[in-house]
């Protein structure tokens, strides 16, 4: 089952280190997921992507491109109808609301990880991505995660639990390669949940609406990365000049891109099973008032 190496925060050092926890920051995480912990097994590439992607990612434009998306995969939602997973389940009210806590952080967070990889495929395929306004002209919003925001916690990927690696493999087999998703390690921590909630999420992503919704998804993902407020200096030339596998990380960065929107809905779908949550913004970020000239030396 294992994928391309992954890099945690935890085993990190040097420059990986330095900017997974400033992507974490940028990103207002608690913590990162598999896409970028893939591309942190590739060290010169990760600190050059993020150096073209990183002042985007402060920007109140990336925010509302995410919220767009977000609110996309809600709209979709709402036709398939709810799962009833939650309601099908017996946990208590501490676990409940933990695992309300996780379903609001992957809600958050998928969207942002879409957009982002759409912009790094896009610039890999030496297309045009973001405009050219001046460093620091964009508005900029607060880092770091927000308080409330429930801590990123996952199981091993090979787990010893046998019913968890036979949801794992299925998983896998049905969203695609590279490695089993984040979300679905953390939703783990509640096997119940995650195997009521499999077993009704699992037909539905078969279907022709979902694929559709999919689509849909991926080709708003591409428009709100292209219109990025500042210009992704990333191609596939860079990688050669930073002596990466070009190849390897095309490949892995296409099958993020094209299993996200998959992700997005499956997790909209799980929060709109739950009710209340889809009805308000997850984690609102307030603006980030600097002046124009700090901002400006801070992104040099």
């Amino acid at each position: 089952m294992a994928g391309p190496k992954q890099v945690s925060e935890r085993e990190a050092h040097g420059d990986v280190e330095r900017v997974l926890y400033e992507m974490r920051q940028s990103l207002r995480v608690t913590g990162l997921d598999v896409t970028v912990r893939t591309w942190a097994g590739f060290e010169r590439f990760l600190v050059g992507m993020w150096e073209a992607m990183g002042p985007n990612t402060e920007t109140r434009a990336f925010e509302s491109a995410a919220d767009e998306v977000r609110a996309q995969a809600a709209e979709a939602v709402n036709r398939l109808g709810r799962l009833g997973a939650w309601a099908a389940v017996r946990l208590g009210e501490s676990q409940r609301y933990q695992l309300r806590g996780a379903l609001e952080l992957y809600h958050y967070l998928n969207p942002k990880m879409l957009v982002f990889t759409s912009a790094v495929k896009l610039a890999l395929q030496d297309e045009r991505v973001g405009a050219l306004q001046p460093l620091g002209s964009a508005e900029r919003i607060a880092r770091g995660p927000p308080p409330r925001m429930m801590a990123m916690e996952w199981v091993p990927e090979w787990p010893d639990d046998a019913r968890l690696r036979r949801l794992f493999t299925d998983i896998l087999e049905t969203v695609g390669p590279p490695s089993v998703p984040g979300e679905f390690r953390g939703l783990a921590l509640w096997p119940e949940y995650l195997e009521a909630a499999w077993e009704r999420l699992r037909p539905r992503m078969k279907g022709e609406p979902w694929a559709r919704a999919c689509d849909a998804l991926l080709a708003t993902s591409r428009r709100l990365a292209r219109g990025l407020p500042y210009e992704v200096a990333l191609s596939r030339e860079r990688l050669v000049v930073l002596r990466e596998d070009v190849e390897v990380i095309q490949r892995v960065t296409d099958q993020f891109e094209w299993r996200l929107p998959v992700l997005v809905l499956g997790m909209a779908t799980l929060v709109s099973d739950v009710g209340d949550l889809e009805r308000r913004l997850p984690f609102p970020a307030e603006a980030r008032l600097v002046p124009d000239f700090v901002v400006a030396e801070e992104l040099r």
